[in-house]
């Protein structure tokens, strides 16, 4: 095991605590944005958490991976599913490459030409 996820997922609540001390209505609004999408009842909990690991291997987001983790599989992800939303992640983020590397091209292009 690369990081010892429960340890870590426990320094971070620690310490986002501690931040809460300090700037409560930061915390606090991040809470605002984090239940929004939950108030709705078009997706599922573990199909949002499916979403937010997508989100969170693409922002690169250990705390986000921590988090989201847990969550997913309180509601119920299994390993298939986990695997198969890194798959379509995995995917599209080589096909953002591939778009922004069109677009390095074509940078390139108006600068030589």
């Amino acid at each position: 095991m690369m990081l010892d996820w429960s340890d870590y997922h426990k320094q971070l609540l620690a310490t986002i605590g501690d931040i809460a001390k300090i700037s409560p209505d930061t915390v606090r609004g991040y809470g605002t944005l984090s239940n929004a999408g939950a108030k709705t009842t078009q997706l599922s909990d573990k199909t949002r958490e499916l979403i937010a690991l997508a989100v969170a291997v693409t922002r690169q987001c250990d705390g986000c991976i921590a988090v989201h983790t847990d969550a997913a599989v309180k509601h119920g992800a299994t390993r298939e599913e986990i695997m198969e939303t890194l798959s379509v992640t995995i995917s599209v983020n080589a096909g953002a490459a591939l778009v922004y590397s069109a677009r390095v091209m074509d940078a390139y292009a108006a600068k030589t030409t």
